[in-house]
């Protein structure tokens, strides 16, 4: 890590439980490939002048989680094809004061969900209606999925998120999916609901697979349960590096290699701390 000085380019998260996971990765990334940049997380208390503060002092990108995915939508100048389509922001791209919002989620769950060969016949209970659940369900309608419950506490978000897609809404997780998504902040760590399952342990029993987003800690109550059920599993660090690399790419114009991707996952999970 280079010695901060006045030409360094600085990158961002906001969230409001910020982690380490992008901090350890893109910094990671910087070193490899000697880039005189650094990332640094944020919780802001007050988004409208956390990204006024990225236009005005030139920071060039912000990851952007959970709960301001949808927030950000009317504070930048631009949303990408990848944000506007399922009106989600995770990205920020600043080009000289013209922010441009992206979404990155959208394309490693589409990507995770090809290289787990889950068959789109699956029948998919899908938890939560966020900005996350956006690009989940977008994902699964992309890759062909055609049973989709999408299960939220909030009717209004969850029928309106379920019918934009040909999907149904339900109040509550129905026994017999075969594939479960997690998209809630239930089993995130520091939050109340650290210790929680979103589904129940003869649901995770009986499906054929689970995908957790949450990415800390990367093994959740709900992975931990379903690879003690001997479940295949994707989970929220699976999302957080894919998504992560595209959005290096946005903001330094660089791809890194596998190789390259790899070590710096391993050193975010290496020393990623559930807190």
């Amino acid at each position: 890590m280079p010695i901060l000085n006045k030409d360094m380019t600085l990158c961002i998260s906001l969230a409001a439980r910020p982690s380490n996971n992008g901090t350890l990765f893109h910094n990671h990334l910087y070193d490899q490939l000697g880039l005189n940049w650094i990332y640094k997380a944020f919780a802001p208390t007050d988004l409208a002048q956390a990204v006024a503060g990225i236009r005005g002092l030139g920071i060039r990108g912000a990851a952007v989680s959970m709960p301001y995915k949808e927030a950000v939508i009317p504070l930048v100048d631009h949303m990408a094809p990848s944000a506007a389509a399922i009106e989600s922001v995770n990205t920020i791209v600043n080009d000289n004061g013209f922010l441009t919002a992206h979404n990155t989620d959208y394309s490693a769950v589409v990507e995770l969900l090809r290289n787990q060969n889950l068959p789109p016949s699956l029948r998919t209970v899908v938890r939560g209606s966020g900005g996350m659940a956006k690009a989940v369900v977008a994902a699964l309608a992309h890759c062909g999925f055609g049973e989709v419950v999408v299960v939220a506490r909030n009717e209004s978000a969850g029928r309106k998120l379920a019918q934009a897609y040909g999907f149904v809404w339900a109040p509550e997780a129905a026994d017999g999916a075969e594939l479960l998504v997690n998209v809630t902040p239930i089993g995130m760590a520091g939050g109340e609901e650290a210790e929680q399952l979103p589904f129940t342990l003869e649901q995770v029993a009986a499906a054929r697979a689970v995908f957790d987003v949450v990415a800390v800690p990367a093994e959740t109550p709900l992975i931990r349960a379903a690879r003690n059920a001997g479940k295949p599993v994707v989970t929220g660090a699976d999302v957080a590096t894919l998504q992560a690399v595209e959005q290096f790419v946005l903001y330094t114009g660089v791809t890194p290699t596998g190789e390259q991707t790899r070590a710096a996952r391993a050193f975010m999970l290496a020393n990623t701390h559930t807190g």
